[in-house]
């Protein structure tokens, strides 16, 4: 049976950077040698390397004044990275979800933080609107994508002190005007790659305006004097990064990849909407194109074991809504062909029609 895999992340990716992958784990351009086994300081990797920063670049539309880093840690690790570097004396962050207060929690160590806004009251269902961003701080830190809640935020903002966005779940699904953000950074994780490598894009310009001693790993200014390579970098993970970035570009590039999301999502909205079994959790203007998330109405709700063994049973991979929130989550990143959301909403009719 045909698998349709959902995950919020590790999740699915396009099957050709899989295998072109799976090659060079074996034999890395019939050089013999494994990508997994030969030296990150070969031509052979460095070749590599430049590419994958070079389609980055292009299928991004980056400014020249911006530099691209692959590092390790995680979107986790630059949570402190990003203070450590660039909160002289206080921050603004928005407060949007998990990820995003894991963020705050780490910038209180370094400087006051200022929560400029916030849907916890809610429990993230909604994003904030209405606030105003301080002028007189360090910078300004947004997570434009919430996988576990399921809002997005779709659209690139003005801000008038240096933007920082957390793009970890939403990077490469639409164009995006980087010369707004002073700094975007995620785990490859769900769009771009495997586990194990995040990318930082940032401009040289913000940093060295700190007091403190920054460590000589935590410092964006390493990285970028040594081409990503200060220390042996995720070989393995960047190589996938590259074979992606060479599909989105196939395809025709980001705009060609934001086009197919919003039909994945459409089908799948309209679908919870016209239902008198499912309904969405978030607001209707702050939906992810990335991350559904929806539950079953009364009287229903007790269903809801019943359903997800039913779409398992069906092929359905990774749709358990994270526990925070319940329900299912359907993750439909770049990769995720429209023909695995049109097998949910197969699934989804059927079961409704079956207990209706």
């Amino acid at each position: 049976m045909k698998k349709h895999n959902f995950n919020a992340g590790p999740s699915i990716l396009p099957r050709i950077a899989i295998e072109n992958t799976a090659k060079a784990v074996l034999d890395l351009n019939g050089i013999g040698m494994s990508l997994l086994e030969i030296s990150h300081r070969s031509k052979d990797f460095e070749a590599v390397l430049d590419e994958t920063v070079l389609l980055f670049k292009e299928q991004l539309n980056v400014p020249e004044n911006y530099k691209v880093l692959f590092l390790g840690g995680g979107a986790s690790m630059q949570f402190c990275m990003i203070p450590f570097n660039l909160l002289n004396k206080k921050a603004g962050y928005l407060d949007t979800g998990v990820w995003a207060n894991k963020a705050i929690k780490e910038a209180k160590g370094f400087g006051e933080v200022n929560v400029v806004g916030s849907s916890a009251d809610k429990n993230y269902s909604y994003l904030p609107k209405g606030y105003q961003i301080p002028t007189d701080i360090d910078y300004f830190h947004i997570t434009t994508n919430n996988t576990i809640y399921g809002t997005e935020l779709k659209e690139d903002i003005n801000c008038p002190v240096p933007l920082i966005a957390d793009m970890s779940s939403d990077i490469f699904s639409r164009p995006v005007d980087v010369s707004k953000y002073a700094m975007i950074y995620g785990g490859a994780q769900k769009n771009l790659g495997p586990a194990g490598v995040t990318f930082v894009l940032l401009r040289e310009d913000i940093l060295g305006k700190v007091d403190r001693k920054i460590p000589t790993m935590l410092d964006y200014r390493t990285h970028i004097k040594e081409g990503s390579m200060f220390n042996t970098p995720p070989c393995f993970a960047i190589y996938t990064v590259r074979e992606t970035l060479k599909w989105i570009k196939s395809l025709g590039g980001v705009k060609k990849v934001e086009e197919m999301n919003k039909a994945k999502a459409k089908l799948l909205y309209d679908t919870i909407d016209n239902s008198n079994m499912f309904v969405g959790t978030v607001a209707k203007e702050d939906r992810s194109l990335m991350n559904i998330c929806f539950v079953m109405k009364e009287p229903y709700k007790a269903l809801e074991e019943e359903f997800q063994k039913y779409a398992q049973l069906n092929g359905m991979v990774g749709i358990k809504g994270h526990r925070s929130v319940g329900g299912y989550r359907a993750s439909t990143y770049n990769a995720l062909p429209i023909e695995s959301v049109q097998a949910l909403v197969e699934c989804m009719n059927a079961f409704e029609k079956l207990k209706a």
